[in-house]
Order: C-alpha cells, then sequence, then structure tokens
C-alpha cells in the first residue's frame, strides 16, 4: 500500500527529506506521495519514515493502492534499478 498525505498536513517539510524513494512531493496546497514510488520505506526501513517523523500524523494507508508487503519490494527493487541506471 502507498501512504497518502491528508489536508490536516502542516507543510512543515520534515517529511520530504527523509524520503529513501523521493516519493514526497510539494503539492498546490500540501505535500503528496508519489503512489508509483511509495514503498512505505520497504527496503530502506522497518517503518514508514514520513509516518514516524510527521508531527500531526496525517500520513495514512492510501486506500485506492493497496499493495502486499511483497509487491511493495517488487517495486522497491524496480525502483533501484532505475536508480543505479541514471
Amino acid at each position: 500500500m502507498a501512504l497518502m498525505i491528508t489536508d490536516e498536513c502542516i507543510n512543515c517539510d520534515v517529511c520530504e527529506p527523509v524520503c529513501p524513494n523521493q516519493a514526497i512531493y510539494q503539492g498546490d496546497i500540501i505535500f503528496e506521495i508519489d503512489p508509483v514510488r511509495c514503498t512505505e520505506c520497504v527496503g530502506h526501513f522497518n517503518e514508514p519514515q514520513c509516518v514516524a517523523v510527521c508531527p500531526v500524523n496525517c500520513i495514512p494507508v492510501d486506500p485506492r493502492h493497496v499493495e502486499t508487503r511483497e509487491q511493495l519490494m517488487e517495486k522497491y527493487q524496480v525502483l533501484m534499478v532505475e536508480k543505479r541506471d541514471e
């Protein structure tokens, strides 16, 4: 499952720099998460780093992008190949 940032976001900018997949970016109003790049930190950490640092707890699982841990690991592996090939 990818994560999402809700409208409770206060734009504090602590989540963006901790994302190992560069999935978090400044949207028009609040920060947003690219579900194609979000692996919930699978492959990098034991827990999503954005959730761990968010002071207002506004980063839940995105119900529109349900993925198993295995699917998240596959996505992580694809992202690492892309990064290596850059």
